[in-house]
């Protein structure tokens, strides 16, 4: 008797992952202070100067060092990170010359506590020992939960950061380029800020994985509680 149930068509399973993440980091990074610092410091100055052309002035200054202050920090912090694991990798690779009976046992607790059974404990922790390399990324990855960062991360996260702050900057600044009443052109720019949080917030979640309009609607409370301290503080500044 044949057998229809082999007839089912099977469909294959593709899996999804998510492989720029520290792109994205450094976009949200970029964007967010770039739409809040300079819409908080365009909108306290909106109160104090008789035309926009002051604050676009004043604005640009901001976005220009903002954008050279936010990828210098993103370039500091990337070659940090690259630092640090060199230095524990250099330490790992010490420690399975000088301290490998300690390394092995280090192995051996971790395979235990992914569950694999005790026999099996002693012929894994061999062959992973049997090649330095191996044993040191074995040792980098899942003892220490260090990954090799990108040769190229520092100077790639201070041009993304930075470039997404210019980007951020312009978004709420631009209706002061175009309005020249100061109380209208707050208005637009509150508006313009709302807008592309939203916006910003609905890309971000649909890159990362998670619910777009949960970003979104999370991504513009967050920044739009940020920008409202921001501009009160530089209201109590100006």
């Amino acid at each position: 008797m044949q057998n229809h149930a082999d007839k089912t068509p099977r469909v294959r399973h593709v899996e999804k992952h998510f492989m720029a993440s520290d792109l994205i980091r450094d976009i949200v990074i970029g964007m967010s202070d770039g739409l809040t610092v300079p819409f908080a410091l365009a909108a306290g100055l909106s109160g104090t100067v008789s035309t926009t052309s002051l604050v676009v002035i004043a604005g640009i200054a901001e976005i220009a060092a903002g954008s050279i202050a936010m990828g210098l920090g993103g370039y500091l912090a990337a070659r940090t990170d690259q630092e640090h694991y060199q230095s524990e990798l250099e330490r790992e690779r010490r420690e399975i010359i000088e301290l490998p009976d300690k390394e092995r046992e280090e192995v051996a607790t971790i395979l235990k506590k992914w569950g694999i059974p005790e026999e099996s404990v002693t012929s894994a922790v061999e062959a992973i020992s049997k090649d330095p390399d191996r044993w040191v990324d074995f040792m980098m990855k899942y003892e220490l939960g260090l990954d090799e960062p990108e040769p190229k991360r520092a100077k790639y996260s201070s041009i993304t950061i930075g470039l997404s702050y210019i980007v951020g900057g312009i978004i709420p600044l631009s209706p002061y380029m175009f309005i020249k009443n100061t109380n209208v052109a707050l208005v637009s720019s509150v508006i313009a800020t709302l807008v592309a949080l939203f916006i910003f917030g609905y890309i971000k979640g649909k890159f990362t994985g998670s619910k777009p309009i949960k970003s979104a609607f999370q991504t513009t409370l967050v920044g739009g509680v940020a920008a409202g301290v921001a501009f009160f503080i530089a209201k109590l500044i100006a």
